[in-house]
């Protein structure tokens, strides 16, 4: 399966670079960035703020949240009072979490 996987996709690259257009000029390979001129990057890249980490971070967390309060809800008639303690604690956890981002400013985008 994983040779005529592999014979597919090898293929279908081998058909487009037949059959497909060559144009090829500067314009198609400079860079593009929502019709601005691209600006030069330091050497290495650049550094991202760590705000993005930090929010993106935050999206992962209440997301995993997100994906252990559904299967609870479901189940919720079928575990009880302890079910409901358990979701409580981890609801205040997070929140928790959330609560010392927002005391250290980490949602503020103002530099």
């Amino acid at each position: 399966m994983l040779i005529l996987a592999a014979l597919f996709v090898a293929g279908g690259l081998v058909v487009t670079m037949q059959i497909g257009p060559q144009r090829y000029n500067r314009a198609k390979y400079d860079s593009y960035e929502c019709g601005i001129q691209p600006t030069p990057q330091p050497i290495g890249g650049g550094r991202f703020p760590v705000k993005y980490y930090i929010t993106a971070m935050l999206f992962i967390v209440f997301d995993i949240e997100i994906v252990f309060l559904y299967p609870w809800a479901i189940t919720f008639d079928r575990m009880g009072w302890w079910g409901l303690v358990i979701m409580i604690l981890f609801i205040d956890t997070v929140f928790l979490a959330f609560w010392y981002v927002i005391q250290r400013g980490g949602l503020e985008w103002s530099e």
